[in-house]
């Protein structure tokens, strides 16, 4: 059993940095031991990084980087093969700002990101922790990068009974207080990496855990109950109508939605607007162009962050030749995956048509939950 005394044990970074010498995960956008960590694409990683798992990320991670393996490449290219190269990440203007932020970093810095904290935060799309995250791991300079792996373990350690968001700048106060001025930016990933693999929300492996005798919470058996949140309400349910257009060339009528907002520069079948007393049987008079709708059985169902999404899905077939309205393109449907569609719409899609075809004869199929 622990004792008071060694409860109150104040965490040693060392112990630490020598749990993580051991266990280190291999991800691709990090260095190895002894390699400089480079710049771009640790900001890359973490901007891809926020509300997304690693192992959601790291396929995207390597795509992108394939496509954009530096920022001056990434400032050059046309803001639809960014966004597309984006499409299903989710939080869109992510991308928009990820672009920005590389014409800032060739236009404003010399195609070199700036290596201090202060400066990495008048960077667009970059707030408090990223230009953490980026000036540790990059530069090794003694930042304070909390994410919520991180606020996990600092809120377990020190039993931070304040709620979260409240909590936020006194978890970091205490995160600034434990990082080292030796090898700031291992620390960094260390605590990352601590709460992702033993530290997790539920069922953490305390007895793995290089912190787990001055953790405050572990000592009293309450881990599991830690961070404490305050509760979420969920947005109320909206509804609208999508339109499937299908031209007998075998296009598929698209448009782009406003650069601003919700899925801002994504692509998408042209939909009526959201909103909560939206009137299914009404929905023909919101449709793009004259034809002969068919309303699909079923919903197409999908949550944002802050409220879920219901779809009724009409579909038409138009004669070759059939003009597409203003703002809007007709898209082959071979060349579908080419386009910078969310994931609400290639539902959309895959409702209507059945699948959508992809690169390589590869195709998504009917979605799940639609």
């Amino acid at each position: 059993m622990l004792t008071p005394a060694a409860s109150a044990t104040k965490p040693d970074p060392q112990d630490l940095l020598a749990w993580y010498d051991r266990h280190r995960r291999d991800l691709p956008w990090r260095a190895r031991p002894g390699e400089t960590a480079d710049p771009y694409r640790v900001w890359l990683s973490e901007i891809m990084l926020q509300q997304t798992t690693v192992a959601a990320v790291r396929s995207y991670y390597l795509n992108f980087l394939e496509r954009f393996p530096s920022v001056e490449a990434l400032a050059e290219a046309p803001s639809e093969a960014v966004m597309h190269a984006w499409a299903g990440l989710g939080y869109y203007s992510r991308a928009r700002n990820l672009h920005a932020c590389a014409k800032a970093v060739i236009e404003k810095h010399d195609g070199r990101f700036p290596s201090t904290e202060a400066e990495l935060l008048k960077l667009p799309g970059i707030g408090a922790y990223t230009a953490a995250a980026v000036a540790a791991i990059a530069f090794d300079e003694k930042a304070a990068a909390v994410d919520g792996n991180v606020e996990r373990v600092v809120s377990r350690i020190y039993m931070v009974e304040e709620p979260l968001p409240k909590a936020k700048p006194l978890i970091r106060a205490l995160t600034e207080e434990l990082v080292p001025a030796d090898r700031p930016g291992d620390f960094a990933q260390a605590v990352m990496d601590l709460g992702a693999t033993i530290c997790t929300p539920k069922r953490p492996a305390c007895a793995l855990c290089p912190w787990m005798v001055p953790c405050k919470a572990r000592a009293e058996g309450l881990q599991e109950s830690f961070p404490r949140k305050q509760k979420k309400e969920s947005g109320q349910l909206r509804k609208g109508a999508a339109f499937v257009v299908l031209r007998a060339d075998d296009t598929i009528l698209l448009r782009t939605r406003p650069p601003l907002g919700l899925l801002g520069g994504m692509a998408e079948p042209p939909t009526s607007e959201w909103v909560p007393d939206y009137q299914p049987s009404r929905a023909v008079l919101d449709a793009p162009i004259e034809a002969r709708w068919q309303r699909l059985p079923g919903t197409v169902k999908h949550v944002f962050t802050h409220f879920p999404l219901e779809l009724t899905v009409l579909f038409a077939k138009v004669a070759k030749g059939t003009p597409a309205p203003e703002d809007m393109r007709w898209t082959p449907r071979l060349q579908l995956h080419e386009e910078a569609l969310p994931g609400a719409m290639k539902k959309v899609l895959v409702h209507a048509l059945g699948d959508i075809p992809g690169p390589k004869g590869k195709s998504e199929k009917q979605a799940k939950g639609a």
